[in-house]
């Protein structure tokens, strides 16, 4: 038997989310109809993060084990193949050692979300961003995220039925950069509690807007409850874009 860390793309708009559910159809459990399809197996796939329903990957990361003697790049085109048509990639297959766990294993995960901050609503990027016609300030946004880095209670910054132990995370990076038409909020933590992320970018575009001054996001911080803070930005916006290990 070996092992295999897959590391995956997908457009998160048809799923349910990573996570096999009986609502809808899922990444994990396309993931695993593939497996079977290409190897008679039926294997449970594990993903370094559960992205919630219309979140998109570019660099998710997960592993499965595969009794079946094959390849690397065979397993990569098999499960391709029998994914298809759903909008999912196996963008590289690696043999691991069996210690590794796609989620256990990681030490990092970078998240970003992008808004489209113009008057003309998006086409091409429709599904992809986050539309906001009225302007914002991305310098007062950037301001305001710089109070939520470090180690803190996200009590404020996390959906109702979060299912983490602790509220306490660290943010090991919040920046807001504005590219033309865009806005882009750059995340990097160990782990995130429940749409964490896309509580901080509804907080901060509340800002962008005049809204809110800077320092009210700190206060939001430090209030440790959700209402505090501002709404959950719409899913569409949010990419996982890269997991790191050791």
């Amino acid at each position: 038997m070996t092992r295999y860390k897959l590391t995956l793309e997908y457009d998160g708009g048809p799923f349910v989310g990573w996570q096999r559910q009986d609502n809808g159809p899922s990444v994990q459990a396309a993931l695993e109809a593939a497996l079977l399809a290409f190897c008679g197996e039926r294997i449970t796939v594990s993903g370094a993060g559960r992205t919630d329903a219309g979140v998109h990957a570019a660099g998710q990361v997960a592993h499965c084990d595969i009794i079946k003697s094959t390849t690397a790049d065979t397993v990569r085109d098999a499960l391709n193949h029998h994914l298809r048509p759903a909008p999912i990639s196996v963008l590289t297959a690696t043999p691991v050692d069996d210690e590794f766990h796609a989620r256990f294993s990681a030490v990092s995960r970078h998240y970003r979300y992008r808004i489209l901050n113009r008057r003309a609503p998006p086409a091409l990027q429709r599904g992809r961003v986050w539309w906001i016609a009225r302007p914002l300030d991305a310098a007062a946004m950037a301001s305001g995220a710089r109070q939520l880095l470090g180690h803190h209670d996200f009590t404020s910054f996390r959906a109702a039925e979060c299912q983490a132990r602790s509220p306490m995370k660290t943010l090991d990076r919040l920046t807001v950069t504005r590219l033309g038409e865009e806005i882009e909020l750059a995340v990097e933590a160990r782990s995130f509690l429940h749409n964490q992320v896309r509580i901080i970018a509804g907080t901060l575009v509340r800002v962008g807007e005049g809204r809110w001054r800077p320092q009210d996001v700190g206060a939001a911080l430090a209030a440790c409850d959700r209402r505090a803070a501002g709404p959950t930005a719409p899913p569409h916006g949010l990419c996982l874009m890269h997991v790191g290990y050791p």
